[in-house]
């Protein structure tokens, strides 16, 4: 590995660098949509058998007990529950902006990491290539032979810094997929949620 460093001239480093935040950034964001995720189906079930015994203080303490998203806005709904529908509506969507921005986090930069990483792969080829045919003046000027070896170090730091380049880049950007395709589901289970509580808290203002 140190050898490939040190052939693949300064502009591996910011690459390997990129490498280490993605790398950093898909652990994290796993981790923490594994945290979060609940059985959405099976808590608003729970929510509504508590609504029905009119045991508002009792929901809100199931939220407060259940991490995520899901339950946040849960909770800033039921906290307005005996308001109009356009006012608890309002309260969910404010928490579920706030939600929504947790869930992306990271993931933007993993987006600019994989944009940028091929990018920097192609640096390090003009540059190596510009060294290449530095070293063909030079021993063109002298009148000596240019050989295979003199050329060596400028292909070796376009061929490395291209291939890392592309070795970042692509799982980067397959993981950018997959948490944000994970940050859609999330959303989806919060509109559902929303939608569900908004139409209890109706039906039980109506009821009054």
């Amino acid at each position: 590995m140190f050898e490939i460093m040190q052939k693949g001239g300064p502009i591996i480093y910011p690459i390997i660098l990129c490498s280490i935040i993605a790398f950093g950034i898909i652990l994290e964001r796993s981790y923490y949509f594994r945290k979060i995720r609940i059985d959405a189906v099976f808590f608003m079930n729970n929510i509504e058998g508590v609504l029905k015994r009119n045991k508002i203080a009792e929901s809100v303490k199931i939220c407060e007990d259940t991490k995520g998203p899901i339950a946040t806005i849960v909770k800033a709904g039921l906290l307005k529950h005996d308001r109009p529908r356009q006012e608890i509506r309002e309260a969910i969507e404010d928490a579920g902006h706030q939600e929504v921005s947790k869930l992306e986090g990271h993931i933007k930069v993993l987006a600019t990491i994989a944009h940028i990483s091929p990018l920097l792969g192609l640096l390090g080829t003009v540059v190596g290539m510009v060294k290449a045919f530095q070293v063909i003046q030079i021993k063109t000027v002298a009148f000596n032979p240019v050989s295979a070896g003199d050329l060596a170090g400028g292909i070796w730091q376009a061929l490395l810094t291209t291939a890392l380049g592309l070795i970042v880049a692509i799982p980067a950007i397959v993981a950018y997929h997959y948490l944000t395709a994970k940050v859609q589901d999330f959303v989806l289970d919060m509109e559902r949620s929303a939608t569900e509580l908004i139409n209890m808290l109706s039906q039980r203002i109506e009821g009054y």
